[in-house]
């Protein structure tokens, strides 16, 4: 279609999804001539207006950027457009565009109203009035099976429950994180002040804390007030904690440590090189520092002591209709439920299933073909800060303790390893 057609809207879904439309086909009188790589969109008023579709050509073809206006249909497959000279829309968007799948997609965000840091798994796109606007973004699970490509296997385990798989928020709502946020002061479109940070909840903000480089972090560190720090100190992955700590300097260090608890001190530190957490433990109190030192030497303590042997196995050659069958014989009184651990006829540990993957399984289908088989495990040797530390990393709700022969020793629970408080020493 040239510039002076209408599109016609019967040849246009009401919505879109970002992730559903990048890579279609871009088809120009029948023939392929290249693939939808990104849309350019502009803000325009309360939700950005699309401006071009961003087209890439192979065999070293240029570019194109074509008009919203000469986009003649769509679907998730192809989208035909109609002009009459290519070389006319050829180029590439300038360094002032603003490119959807680039700009939003997979970018950590903070929901200013709820001050929640999410990641944008897809875009919701809607036509209205013959235009294409940008009207949501997808943050929930859902969301990132359907970009997958699993929708079929997303609406299984939702059970096309809408309250659960629709998390979308209006654009107008959802704001980028800004690279330079310690320089930054906000604009009609970025409104993540620094002036703020202290009304963001420490999860939160150790969430965002982790996503900068290390300069930007202790940019944004340095701006809280003491408490707030310390509190979000805590909430912070252990390797940052250690990059974090180890950049401040150790009187700062030893105020935030001050802050809290031993027992979350002790974790702190225990993310340090020794002789770092020692310099800081001599710059407090001796009595706190007493309590802290001697959490510390609890973290050796073995992992075994903590493991419960009440759990539930079976055997390989199982069908998935005969376990579920026996599951809910066996699983009373037992402390871990959430898992089945697979093991032949000297318990030697083969593999690992989630409940739900029980549940989901084919009921012909045997277990030792479902199951995990590149298991976590610990050893019996292993400590509890070992435990506490692969618990972090993973978020397992149970890891077994397999020995040198790999026979399952037992298993240890999240809860009697990452909900101890060390009120004892406090």
């Amino acid at each position: 279609m040239n510039e002076n057609i209408s599109q016609n809207t019967n040849q246009f879904k009401p919505f879109y999804f970002l992730s559903e439309i990048i890579g279609a086909k871009i088809i120009l009188r029948g023939k392929k001539i290249g693939k939808l790589s990104d849309i350019l969109i502009k803000e325009n008023g309360k939700v950005p207006v699309v401006t071009h579709f961003y087209v890439t050509r192979s065999f070293g073809n240029p570019s194109l950027l074509i008009p919203w206006e000469n986009i003649r249909s769509m679907t998730v497959k192809e989208v035909a457009i109609d002009i009459e000279d290519l070389e006319k829309y050829e180029g590439s968007p300038g360094e002032e565009a603003v490119l959807l799948k680039d700009y939003i997609l997979d970018k950590k965000v903070l929901d200013i109203e709820d001050r929640e840091v999410e990641v944008v798994y897809d875009v919701k796109l809607v036509i209205k009035n013959n235009k294409l606007y940008v009207s949501d973004v997808d943050l929930s699970r859902y969301g990132l099976l359907r970009r997958m490509g699993l929708t079929g296997f997303a609406n299984l385990i939702y059970k096309l429950a809408d309250k659960i798989k629709d998390e979308t928020i209006s654009w107008a709502y959802i704001q980028p994180l800004p690279t330079k946020i310690s320089s930054f002061k906000g604009n009609v479109k970025l409104k993540i002040l620094k002036e703020k940070l202290s009304e963001i909840h420490p999860v939160d903000l150790a969430d965002i804390l982790e996503e900068l480089d290390p300069e930007q972090r202790v940019t944004i560190f340095d701006k809280l007030d003491t408490e707030h720090a310390s509190d979000v100190l805590e909430e912070i992955d252990p390797s940052v904690q250690r990059d974090l700590v180890s950049s401040l300097k150790k009187e700062k260090a030893a105020l935030l440590i001050d802050e809290m608890t031993p027992g979350q001190a002790a974790d702190v530190l225990a993310a340090l090189p020794s002789a770092e957490a020692n310099i800081i433990l001599k710059l407090l109190n001796e009595e706190k520092a007493g309590k802290i030192q001697s959490i510390l030497e609890k973290q050796e303590e073995k992992i075994l002591n903590f493991a419960t042997l009440n759990f539930l196995k079976f055997e390989p050659d199982i069908t998935v209709e005969q376990a579920r069958g026996e599951y809910q014989r066996i699983a009373k009184g037992k402390d871990v439920v959430m898992y089945l651990y697979v093991v032949d006829s000297r318990d030697e540990l083969l593999g690992v299933i989630d409940i739900k993957e029980l549940l989901l399984a084919n009921d012909t289908a045997m277990l030792k073909d479902i199951m995990t088989k590149n298991i976590i495990s610990l050893k019996p040797e292993s400590t509890l800060k070992e435990a506490s530390t692969m618990f972090a990393r993973y978020s397992f709700r149970a890891i077994p303790v397999t020995n040198e022969n790999n026979k399952i020793d037992g298993v240890v629970l999240y809860r009697d390893v990452m909900n101890l408080t060390h009120h004892f020493l406090e």
